[in-house]
């Protein structure tokens, strides 16, 4: 059977880094992960094909090539999977979805012949058996987690490298918090599940033998979920890889409690990752109780965030405001806590309540659930009616972005970074598209842009300061061109 897998269009987002990727000739940040594990799940003699609508166009005739397409996707690429559904269904071609979108929102894709719901190690193999015997049903659910120790490699020999920014790889699922917003915990449990050393080696093997040395984004939810295990099994190997490679750094996601390990942070340094990012969102306690955030409490969360940029990990911070105990002062506190922070990459959204979390059932009992989610955080929509308003919540909201990411601001905030932030023990090797990014930059940003002041002040700053920090700075002027772009086009 040919099986053409399909992975939908990201819009302009916060995290697409579409206005960063033409600095470094990149098509896209990350190839689809999930479709690529999937497609290893398959019978191995069902000839594969993949087309990541981000870097190609789907075209008739791969769609004539195909006897099933699957596709798979996150709630931000919703309109794209429609458009997919329609084409497919256009040309009679059987459809199969599975990933976050659809097992969030089953109901919503009547055109879909199968649903594989929930994590495809369990449901997959479930349709594949139903399908050798002609018995298929339309959906597949699971009632526990998979055992992310039969998780296969992904098939890296569906994409071509070279047209991502980053590849990615996944260690574990699950996060042991609770927090009443985030529907982690809904998809994928409290509980950590991990891949064994042997399976993450394998597969960093796998990657760097394609010739891969960039970047290289584990996206676990909570990387550090479990430390024991973290400190005694993952990164005792990652460390051991490491020598005598090149490049690929390591970047993740993580709980604030990071911060209170300083082990753990020399460790991860000395594996290769150079940034985190932490959900913060709120400096204030009323709020963090509210949803939960029970991690992020008692604590000085500006301290917390300094020490880990002084062990050399970069942090990038998410931000909400709109929690029913929100008051109008809690805008500028939000700017006050990114700016002396030094938090440059601050993802800022309106609280959401996405389906199946505790926040929406509360929401919906109280008949304040009033849109679709959008998957986008920082979008300036919310799918709630919030406390204090719809009007005074979107004004606070644009008066933080539009000064976060004013150039001034912005630019201040990377020199609070880097006279903290630990130089990098571990870098990426210069090629032909980083050599060009900083011509490109220099031109775009130092020449054309409205920020060139603030852009050559860090330059000559960083250079007589902070000189083996240059890559950085260079780097986060780039993303903050992106940032101001996207906020220019949703929200301000």
């Amino acid at each position: 059977m040919n099986v053409l897998l399909i992975y939908p269009k990201f819009p302009d987002t916060f995290w697409s880094f579409t206005y960063a990727l033409n600095f470094i000739g990149k098509k896209a940040a990350f190839p689809p992960l999930g479709l690529l594990t999937v497609a290893s799940l398959l019978p191995e003699e069902w000839p594969r094909r993949l087309v990541d609508m981000n870097v190609d166009c789907l075209t008739d005739k791969d769609l004539s090539w195909a006897d099933m397409a699957f596709i798979g996707g996150m709630a931000v690429q919703r309109k794209s999977a429609r458009q997919i559904i329609a084409r497919c269904s256009a040309s009679n071609l059987k459809i199969v979805a599975g990933g976050p979108l659809f097992t969030a929102a089953p109901d919503e894709f009547d055109a879909v012949d199968h649903l594989v719901l929930d994590e495809a190690e369990l449901t997959l193999p479930a349709f594949l058996s139903d399908l050798q015997y002609g018995q298929l049903k339309k959906v597949y659910r699971a009632s526990g987690f998979c055992d992310l120790r039969d998780t296969p490699t992904p098939a890296w020999d569906l994409v071509k490298m070279k047209r991502y920014a980053s590849m990615n790889i996944q260690f574990s699922r699950g996060c042991p918090f609770n927090c009443e917003f985030c529907n982690v915990t809904a998809l994928f449990g409290h509980r950590s599940r991990m891949k064994t050393p042997r399976q993450v080696i394998a597969e960093l093997d796998r990657i760097y033998a394609f010739g891969w040395r960039g970047s290289i984004f584990f996206v676990d939810d909570n990387f550090i979920g479990n430390k024991v295990y973290l400190k005694t099994h993952l990164l005792p190997a990652l460390i051991e890889w490491r020598k005598g490679k090149k490049g690929c750094v390591f970047f993740t996601e993580a709980s604030i409690n990071l911060a209170d390990d300083p082990e753990l942070l020399d460790m991860m340094v000395t594996a290769g990752f150079d940034s985190v990012f932490i959900g913060i969102e709120s400096p204030d306690e009323v709020s963090l109780t509210e949803c939960h955030k029970t991690q992020n409490k008692n604590r000085d969360l500006l301290e917390s965030v300094k020490m880990i940029h002084r062990s050399g990990l970069q942090v990038m911070g998410g931000f909400i405001v709109g929690f029913d105990s929100d008051r109008p002062s809690i805008f500028q506190r939000q700017i006050d806590f990114i700016q002396n922070s030094g938090i440059v990459t601050a993802m800022v959204g309106m609280l959401q309540a996405p389906p199946g979390t505790r926040l929406f059932d509360r929401l919906q009992r109280e008949s304040r659930i009033v849109n679709n989610f959008s998957g986008d955080n920082v979008d300036g929509t919310t799918n709630i009616l919030p406390r204090m308003g719809i009007d005074r919540l979107l004004d606070g909201y644009r008066s933080i972005m539009k000064q976060i990411y004013s150039p001034k601001n912005y630019y201040q905030r990377v020199r609070i970074l880097l006279r903290e932030l630990k130089a990098p023990e571990i870098g990426q090797p210069m090629n032909l598209q980083r050599f060009l990014s900083f011509f490109r930059c220099v031109f775009r940003l130092g020449v054309l842009g409205k920020e060139r002041f603030h852009y050559w002040r860090l330059m000559v700053w960083t250079l007589f300061r902070k000189p083996r920090l240059m890559p950085v700075a260079i780097t986060l002027s780039i993303y903050g061109y992106h940032y101001r772009k996207i906020c220019e086009l949703y929200i301000l």
